[in-house]
């Protein structure tokens, strides 16, 4: 179903032109029914697909770093974020993965390597290699950092998990 919205400008220039004669309100609005409108459909939807997600985050990510910031490219930007996270909450669960699965996803689905992850977070490519094998956690800065980034709550990188060769002490 295609919703169609009516210009402002088009009913005003109609009502410029009727609004003066004498014709009835339902002879008027007939007109109006009948009337050649030039109509302008919806350009977003409700997210029903994976490649529509993606599709609509470029759109953002483009509108939220392009300029100038007019009150249209806000009010699509606001529209984008909340079909983008209705569509995570009903989607994603990512308050169930661990912090470094979580981050290989979103690295692949931003189509980001380890190079682009460690300019991100301003650390050593080795440190972010050393991350992403469970050798080293994920400081506070580097879990506020990606929580900005990816527009997701902290405590989604804030969880705890085994790093590779640590040994749990066990207390007799």
């Amino acid at each position: 179903m295609k919703v169609h919205l009516i210009k402002e400008n088009t009913i005003r220039n109609y009502i410029a032109k009727y609004a003066g004669s004498k014709v009835s309100f339902e002879e008027w609005l007939s007109k109006i029914k009948l009337a050649d409108w030039v109509m302008e459909t919806l350009k977003y939807k409700v997210i029903t697909s994976d490649k529509q997600y993606y599709k609509y985050c470029k759109q953002l990510e483009e509108l939220v770093f392009s300029s100038p910031k007019t009150k249209a490219n806000k009010d699509e930007i606001a529209l984008l974020t909340l079909l983008i996270e209705k569509y995570d909450e009903e989607h994603n669960s990512f308050e169930l993965a661990e912090p470094v699965p979580l981050l290989k996803s979103l690295m692949k689905d931003h189509k980001m390597k380890a190079v682009d992850l460690a300019i991100l977070l301003d650390v050593s490519e080795g440190l972010v290699s050393d991350i992403l094998n469970y050798k080293k956690g994920l400081s506070k800065e580097t879990i506020r950092k990606l929580s900005v980034r990816f527009k997701l709550n902290q405590e989604a990188f804030n969880r705890p998990y085994q790093l590779k060769g640590t040994v749990v002490a066990k207390i007799h």
